[in-house]
């Protein structure tokens, strides 16, 4: 996609989200503060993104999991080319980090595999040998960063235990609605559902922090769901492929706005 020529393909907000795994709304969030603007826009006002948006957005999700802030990785693209060279440079890194990666997962499989060879034999492990596999498998928590998941924490304690009960009444209340309509093939645009989906993101933003910050954890919240829409549906009282069709659903409605 890296060249000299625009061949004019254009991508909807809602492509550019499934591709990158992102959300519709930190895409939105993206726009706010300038990181990431669609260059172009339909008569109707949607946005279009063009191959030089797709190759700023790769930068932008390269350069956070290499640990930058969205103000550093502003700072960085306000001050580096979008050529060639640069983007070998920034793939380079990745490649580097993921390789650190892979090593860290040869180890931990290395280790697991002692442990079950230990058992194999019915002799239990040390203890110390769980608690090297355990601090192993710490590394791997890569939906939220330590950092996210003190600001969950965080923002839960804030909340105390009655608003986290009364939010998640909310919810299961939001849920049943949101069915009916999925079910119902309610239009996306209809003000009841538009208004359904306003309260659903209401009801989120209370357990996220303001800001950028807020966007990031929303995000990891939404690849969690899309990388394990079957084990976290499993634990839900509604059926997972209902759910995931919710979730869809949800995302149109926010398109349509």
């Amino acid at each position: 996609m890296i060249g000299k020529h625009d061949d004019g393909r254009r991508w909807s907000i809602g492509e550019v989200a499934q591709a990158s795994g992102m959300t519709v709304r930190a895409l939105h969030h993206y726009d706010e503060i300038g990181l990431l603007r669609a260059s172009e826009r339909t008569a109707s006002g949607h946005r279009r993104y063009t191959e030089s948006d797709v190759r700023r957005l790769y930068r932008v999700r390269a350069l956070r999991s290499l640990g930058l802030s969205l103000e550093e990785i502003a700072g960085a693209l306000k001050d580096s080319a979008d050529d060639l060279g640069a983007m070998r440079d920034l793939l380079s890194a990745q490649l580097r980090g993921l390789e650190a990666h892979a090593g860290r997962i040869q180890q931990l499989t290395h280790q697991i595999r002692g442990l079950v060879g230990q058992l194999d034999k019915a002799s239990t492990p040390d203890p110390d040998q769980f608690m090297t596999t355990l601090e192993m498998m710490s590394v791997f928590e890569a939906t939220f960063t330590p950092e996210q998941r003190e600001q969950l924490a965080q923002r839960r304690a804030e909340l105390g235990p009655e608003a986290i009960e009364a939010a998640k009444t909310e919810w299961a209340g939001l849920v049943e609605e949101l069915l009916r309509h999925t079910q119902d093939r309610t239009p996306f645009d209809d003000p009841r559902v538009q208004d359904l989906a306003r309260r659903w993101d209401a009801l989120a933003d209370r357990f996220h922090a303001e800001g950028a910050d807020g966007e990031q954890t929303k995000a990891a919240a939404q690849r969690m769901w899309d990388e394990n829409s079957e084990e976290i549906g499993n634990t839900l009282p509604w059926p997972a492929d209902r759910m995931r069709d919710l979730v869809r659903y949800l995302e149109r409605a926010r398109e349509a706005r």
